[in-house]
């Protein structure tokens, strides 16, 4: 007989110590062992224990309000976070700029990957991602606030090339999220969106001696599950717990759709025309850049409505698109169901993922931004008093062969109006996001600039490239004047030598009918 290793929430939780080391897996709901959380911030507000953790997680566990991480975003309980992105994590982000904590943001591969590096007993995660943005230690370190003051990322030379060295250290305990259970901790993921980096959370856990617990929604009969459809097998498990289903759903939008776990092949939705305005002039015109067969990721935001235009131009079925946990094919969703994927291909796990994106893997991706600057860096990762955090931006980013960076020309206030197709400003934004010198560099134009990597800049009005090192503009929307609409709105003056107008269709209501040009394009 093995032992039985279902307990309460309470009493996994109980076992948490002060000073451990705790990660945390979740893609915003999809994995986010929501009832442990609860029970954690239950724990602490009765005994304000345990006290003065770490917290290590590589995505965004919290839906950008009270849920998720959000719920443990208490000062006393944590002495250190190192984080993949604090987007959806606002509560968390304002305690780091408080100094609540020391805190630290690096990419997203790297932290997923180095759970497979504790896991190894290897000495840590060796990887170029990061090199010239905030991440490097010559320029911030990942550190995000002042208390911040350890150098968790170094710089090494191997075989004559620059490389950025994050350094293994031992993790006490892991909080999981699975579907089914049986008593002596196999654990399967039938339900789940996404695998994530569960398995190589509880591989590191368990090989540094500590303690993992998983949530699951169901139990099976010891012996019930079958061998290949166990992620996570018993012996890395010290805790099952049974959550109720209120905090057990598969994201933070959706109990339950047997098409997002994959389950069953459903019809994708009517192509529903999206309403022409700023971001889906901007989703138009990058979707005039994919190519057949391109495998492709897609950021969270304005981004999410190229897969939108592509559905809706007819041409979504000859593209892979992928979405950085592990999903491969499909439509990706989104809002509080980013992450999941409608008639997904693969679902694999995320430091996978991240391996396959790392490699060059993805043919293109389209990213937002919050400002760019003179010499083509980009900051989408802190920008006023807001900490969004770098999530997978730089892996995806600085190792795709075609980027497009997205957002309008100016923010705060902007309303744009279409007619005849031709675009009019009705209202300038209030903030300039391009910008003389970003406020971070999430990504770096000077290391992009010695590679042969695509880059375009895609706003509402206007489009960039980078060239040489210098961002030049080469199309404007019918309607706007350059002198006006475009260069007074910008604190720096791009290269300018053959400006051409954009596709008029993309200013019209109907459907820009672009499968044809489409399907004759390919890689160059």
């Amino acid at each position: 007989m093995k032992q039985n290793k279902v307990v309460t929430a309470d009493e996994a939780i109980a076992a948490i110590k002060n000073n451990d080391v705790v990660c945390v897996t979740g893609f915003l709901g999809a994995g986010t062992a929501e009832a442990l959380i609860i029970a954690l911030e239950k724990r602490f507000r009765a005994t304000a224990a345990p006290r003065d953790m770490t917290l290590l997680f590589s995505s965004g566990p919290g839906d950008a309000k009270d849920r998720g991480l959000n719920r443990v975003a208490m000062e006393g309980l944590w002495k250190r976070v190192i984080a993949g992105h604090y987007g959806l994590l606002p509560k968390m982000g304002q305690l780091a700029l408080a100094e609540a904590f020391e805190a630290y943001n690096l990419p997203q591969g790297i932290l997923t990957n180095f759970y497979r590096a504790v896991a190894g007993h290897r000495p840590g995660v060796l990887s170029k991602v990061g090199l010239g943005t905030f991440v490097d230690p010559r320029i911030e370190g990942g550190r995000v606030n002042a208390r911040a003051q350890e150098q968790l990322v170094d710089v090494v030379s191997l075989g004559g090339e620059e490389w950025l060295f994050m350094k293994s250290f031992p993790l006490d305990v892991a909080l999981i999220r699975g579907t089914t259970a049986d008593a002596a901790g196999n654990v399967s993921f039938e339900h789940e969106i996404l695998t994530i980096d569960g398995l190589a959370m509880a591989t590191a856990v368990h090989n540094s001696g500590g303690t993992v617990i998983v949530q699951v929604e169901r139990l099976a009969a010891q012996g019930a599950l079958n061998p290949r459809a166990v992620k996570i097998p018993g012996i890395l498990v010290d805790y099952v717990v049974v959550a109720p289903p209120e905090n057990h759903q598969q994201t933070y939008a959706t109990a339950y759709s047997a098409a997002f776990s994959g389950e069953l092949k459903v019809d994708l939705p009517p192509r529903r025309a999206l309403a022409l305005d700023e971001r889906k002039i901007i989703a138009r015109r990058a979707a005039m850049e994919l190519v057949p067969f391109d495998v492709i990721n897609l950021g969270i935001g304005v981004p999410e409505g190229v897969a939108a235009v592509a559905n809706e131009e007819g041409i979504l079925d000859d593209l892979t698109m992928t979405v950085e946990p592990g999903i491969i094919g499909g439509m990706p969703t989104g809002g509080l169901d980013f992450g999941a994927s409608i008639n997904a291909e693969a679902v694999i796990d995320m430091p996978d993922q991240f391996d396959f994106y790392d490699g060059g893997g993805l043919d293109l991706t389209c990213l937002g931004m919050a400002q760019c600057d003179a010499a083509g860096n980009v900051n989408s990762s802190k920008f006023g008093k807001r900490l969004a955090g770098c999530g997978g931006f730089i892996d995806i980013s600085q190792n795709a062969r075609t980027v497009l960076f997205v957002g309008t020309l100016t923010a705060d206030g902007l309303a744009v109006s279409v007619a005849d197709g031709k675009l009019k400003i009705d209202h300038e934004g209030r903030t300039r996001k391009f910008v003389q010198q970003v406020q971070q560099i999430t990504f770096a134009g000077r290391i992009a600039a010695r590679g042969d990597q695509r880059i375009l800049y895609i706003t509402e009005r206007a489009v960039f490239r980078l060239a040489d090192g210098q961002v030049e503009l080469i199309e404007v929307a019918p309607g706007i004047d350059i002198e006006r609409d475009v260069l007074a709105q910008m604190d720096f003056r791009p290269v300018m030598k053959n400006v051409r107008a954009m596709d008029a269709r993309i200013f019209r209501e109907e459907v820009m009918q672009i499968r044809s040009a489409f399907l004759e394009r390919h890689h160059k």
